[in-house]
């Protein structure tokens, strides 16, 4: 019985001691998670679990770690409050990802992200294909910020009483500098054609090219390494 009675005891306490933590953090370690405040998030959750489950640790101490590492972040986000040159060593900074349509390598690979991770947040904004997005920045938080193209802002076709059509979902068939066999079969393609395809642009191999997209009725989207600009065929 005194084990249980210790148990909810401690329970209670830890309950509390972490809603004052969040409360006193604020909004902001949840609405804009960074890596390091998941981090943080897990330490003050397994400093909790050690006091409940571990009766060699005393739930004071515990309690005590909690504050000492609050006091830490709090410290923290009053400092790149006040100081704005803290906030890039200590919040990191922004990456453009994709800018004037053009996918930037360089920046995925220094955020450690690759094509389809990018797709899938892209995805996450409503966007199927990359050639409607003229800026794509990924924040501090992992997600991506777009601003579309001219040609797909606002009046949408509900605005303009234009007629709906049947949407096609867009296929990658090159990324990385290799063939996606599996899209070329969805759509009845052959990488003969698609070499024909690249040929006709002046590209002597698909490892030279970083990513292509096919529509139904669209010109293919393609975008080498080197290439200043993404284009498309005709």
């Amino acid at each position: 019985m005194q084990s249980y009675i210790s148990l909810t005891t401690e329970l209670i306490i830890g309950f509390f001691a972490l809603l004052l933590l969040s409360k006193v953090l604020g909004k902001n370690q949840i609405t804009q998670l960074t890596p390091f405040d998941f981090i943080s998030a897990l330490v003050v959750g397994e400093l909790l679990g050690n006091a409940i489950y571990d009766e060699d640790i005393s739930l004071r101490y515990v309690l005590y770690a909690i504050f000492i590492w609050g006091s830490l972040i709090y410290t923290i986000e009053m400092l790149t409050q006040k100081f704005r040159i803290t906030r890039g060593l200590l919040e990191g900074t922004p990456s453009v990802v994709i800018a004037k349509g053009r996918i930037q390598f360089e920046e995925l690979k220094k955020n450690k992200l690759d094509l389809n991770q990018l797709q899938h947040l892209l995805r996450e904004k409503g966007v199927f294909t990359i050639r409607e997005v003229e800026y794509g920045i990924l924040e501090t938080n992992g997600s991506v910020n777009i601003q579309r193209k001219q040609a797909f802002h606002s009046p949408t076709n509900k605005d303009l009483m234009i007629q709906s059509e049947e949407q096609e979902l867009p296929l990658a068939l090159i990324m990385d500098g290799e063939v996606i066999k599996k899209s070329l079969k969805r759509i009845q393609k052959t990488e003969e054609w698609l070499q024909n395809q690249l040929s006709s642009r002046g590209i002597s191999s698909h490892r030279t090219v970083l990513y292509a997209e096919w529509i139904e009725g669209k010109p293919l989207f393609l975008q080498t390494y080197e290439a200043t600009t993404p284009s498309e065929t005709f």
